[in-house]
């Protein structure tokens, strides 16, 4: 008998994604509004992906079991 297909979290995969080398990468937070008051380069810097945090990985990478 075949193992049974897991299904991704819908939540995690609209916010994780996976690089081609299999890093999983996030973005970052307090873009969203009230910009007006940040500043460029603040918003500048606000606009990378990163890497997800290595005490995070394994709950994220659960959540999303096929890469997202």
């Amino acid at each position: 008998m075949k193992g049974f297909k897991l299904k991704t979290h819908s939540g995690a995969s609209k916010r994780f994604s996976r690089t081609g080398s299999g890093k999983l990468v996030r973005r970052k937070a307090g873009r969203r509004h009230i910009l007006t008051s940040k500043a460029r380069d603040r918003k500048r810097r606000l606009k990378d992906k990163v890497a997800v945090a290595p005490g995070e990985k394994l709950s994220v990478s659960r959540l999303m079991p096929y890469g997202g």
